[in-house]
């Protein structure tokens, strides 16, 4: 299928169940995620209307009418002063990898992101060998911040978390944006 057949869209309620197993699949055979069960349609729709009654870009990307990627911006931490940074997530259908549905959606993230108000976003991403990750967060303006070496422990072996970083509008070149967001927890 052609990327101008992929539609980018807003998140919808009746999303959910594809985006479920789309996590699912993530969390039970990868390693992108450090959840070790992977969550059920409940509490992905839980975790989904927090960030979107709050504002935050949440997406998935269409083909043929079925949602086979997503990707979502949210707080990064819950303390206030944190309020204007986000930490972003985004999932690829496993037959859909490779056709640059990640870039897309990470770009229309980050242009969202942005437009909202947001100064920073931050990945947090499991496993150091996680090239496909690493490299179009690179390409997207991300800069390597750091490493936090073996806290996690899944499919038997310790992981790495890569922490980039990615300026957002004029950064931190002003104070926050008068918008500012309160936290959201459990998201």
């Amino acid at each position: 299928m052609e990327e101008s057949e992929t539609v980018l869209r807003p998140c919808r309620e009746d999303d959910v169940a594809a985006i479920t197993a789309i996590y699912a699949q993530a969390v039970a055979t990868g390693r992108a995620s450090f959840e070790i069960d992977p969550p059920d349609e409940a509490e992905m729709a839980r975790r989904r209307a927090a960030l979107v009654e709050n504002g935050y870009p949440y997406l998935v990307a269409e083909r043929a009418g079925s949602v086979v990627a997503y990707a979502y911006a949210g707080p990064y931490r819950a303390r206030p002063a944190y309020r204007g940074t986000l930490e972003n997530s985004v999932y690829v259908r496993p037959d859909q990898a490779g056709r640059g549905l990640g870039r897309r959606l990470m770009e229309r993230l980050i242009a969202e992101a942005t437009e909202a108000g947001f100064r920073q976003m931050v990945a947090v991403i499991g496993d150091s060998a996680n090239a496909a990750s690493i490299g179009l967060h690179a390409a997207l303006g991300f800069r390597h911040v750091g490493v936090l070496t073996s806290v996690g422990w899944k499919h038997g072996t310790w992981l790495d978390t890569v922490l980039m970083q990615r300026a957002l509008g004029s950064g931190d070149g002003a104070p926050p944006d008068a918008r500012g967001r309160g936290p959201v927890t459990g998201a």
